[in-house]
């Protein structure tokens, strides 16, 4: 497979009966139950307007009838006059007198009675369905009665049934059809309005996942934003920043892990010869020479701790620190130590000051709060260093103690540069807080991970010129009281 081809996003199956498919029916579904929602009242309109039409038709075949002379029409005009209205006989009430206008044959016996002057629509849409599932003979008639011309009381037709059925059930096909024509021309709209606005990006998203799931370390996987402005747009540009920040973590452990392999294998031949370098110094510290007398035992005591250093080197990496030794140590010397470990001298550019309160004591492992100090210390002196011009009235590291209560406080100062905004953000993570070019940012980390475990903090002090770092370490039984606490 070549590369060009493992960076493309493999393909991906649409599913049998996916969202596009079940996006047509349900449009195709609702699209319909409104057309029902609408028909429902159009037919009972429809009814109530057919009726009205024929009930027009009486009225100007009553002003026929009341203009003849003496009321009288011959048998072959209201029968024309009738059929043209489709009713069987038409009748006013004028008064107290109901007066037969014109009859056809003598109808049967009246199936349906409906009263036009109180016409309500719940009781319309009722008398509508009712006619169009009625199942009486076809010859089966009804009486529809309405306001009458002329200063009558109403008129009546006597009229067949079956032709309002008739024109109700055509009215309802060609409902049902311009229904179906709409369902289906609304429903392929919204179907490919819905297709390219949603489908094919959440497809396409869908994709991206699926590939970035194969080989997350790859840049190329990661998902690219379209630019929209709206929700899609939204998940794109959300799940680009995950992914983006998924690899640099992937990446990052890619190089703990392999940091880890190298320190694992550079671990080995240096102990191998620091133990040589303590065989010499056993042998230097047997010199008479006063000189000698004086460094040989801070010179084997820097080997012991640095042999011990390399025993535990990969328990960052591969575990965590051991449990820290507490014991109550004087600050002072320890702050002493860390001052001539890094080889400060009269020469060194850089000025050192310590402001320990005297006799102050710390609850804490000795090597562990060594390790702590050196590495703050070591980072503000590489810090100072990297600057162009030095400057040893202006450029100093300054380490301060005090106890408040329970609690003793220790900072580190420097008057170098600060920290930038990104070496804030991740100030205390591996790889991720130098403030230096080629700096790894582990002594911070390692900094941070030993001041947790002896239950204190470790935090970046604001407002203060370079950079200020304050540990706290609270005193065993606060630590243990604190603890009881969190677990109940």
């Amino acid at each position: 497979m070549s590369e060009e081809s493992a960076a493309r996003p493999a393909p991906v199956r649409p599913p049998r009966f996916g969202l596009s498919g079940k996006l047509l029916v349900l449009t195709i579904l609702f699209v319909m139950i409104a057309e029902v929602l609408i028909y429902v009242p159009s037919v009972a309109n429809f009814r109530v307007m057919w009726l009205r039409d024929r009930l027009a038709s009486g009225y100007t075949a009553a002003l026929v009838l009341e203009a003849a002379p003496n009321g009288v029409v011959s048998d072959a005009l209201a029968k024309e006059i009738l059929d043209s209205i489709g009713a069987r006989a038409v009748a006013m009430k004028m008064g107290t007198q109901r007066r037969l206008l014109a009859l056809d044959d003598m109808p049967p016996a009246i199936s349906d009675d409906f009263d036009m002057r109180r016409d309500f629509t719940f009781d319309s849409i009722v008398d509508a369905f009712k006619m169009l599932l009625s199942n009486r003979a076809r010859g089966s008639v009804m009486r529809v009665v309405g306001p009458a011309p002329m200063g009558g009381d109403y008129i009546e037709l006597i009229m067949d049934e079956q032709p309002l059925r008739t024109a109700m059930l055509r009215y309802s096909v060609d409902i049902l059809l311009i229904s179906l024509l709409i369902s289906c021309i609304t429903a392929a709209l919204v179907y490919l309005a819905l297709h390219y606005l949603f489908v094919r990006p959440m497809r396409r998203v869908t994709a991206n996942m699926m590939a970035f799931r194969t080989a997350p370390e790859d840049p190329d996987r990661i998902m690219v934003p379209t630019g929209r402005v709206d929700e899609i747009g939204t998940a794109e540009r959300e799940l680009s920043a995950m992914q983006a920040e998924l690899a640099s973590m992937l990446h990052q452990k890619s190089r703990l892990a392999a940091l880890g392999l190298a320190v694992s294998k550079i671990n080995h031949d240096l102990r191998n010869l620091l133990a040589s370098a303590q065989l010499f110094s056993d042998r230097l510290a047997k010199i008479p020479e006063p000189g000698v007398q004086r460094f040989a035992p801070k010179l084997m005591h820097a080997l012991e701790r640095a042999i011990a250093f390399c025993q535990s080197t990969l328990s960052y990496g591969r575990l965590q620190e051991p449990p820290p030794d507490r014991r109550e140590i004087l600050l002072e010397p320890l702050v002493e130590e860390v001052h001539e470990t890094l080889g400060f001298g009269p020469d060194t550019p850089v000025r050192w000051i310590t402001a320990v309160e005297r006799g102050l004591m710390v609850d804490a492992d000795p090597d562990q709060l060594f390790r702590i100090l050196l590495n703050l210390a070591r980072n503000a002196f590489q810090t100072l260093e990297a600057r162009g011009a030095r400057d040893p009235n202006h450029d100093q590291i300054r380490i301060t103690g005090r106890r408040e209560g329970a609690v003793v406080v220790i900072e580190v100062s420097d008057t170098g540069p600060g920290f930038s905004e990104k070496a804030r953000a991740h100030l205390f993570e591996a790889f991720q807080g130098s403030t230096r070019t080629g700096g790894t940012g582990l002594g911070l980390a390692i900094a941070a991970e030993l001041v947790r475990a002896h239950g204190g903090d470790i935090r970046l002090v604001e407002g203060t010129i370079g950079a200020t770092l304050r540990l706290t370490i609270p005193d065993r039984a606060v630590e243990l009281a604190a603890h009881r606490r969190a677990h109940g």
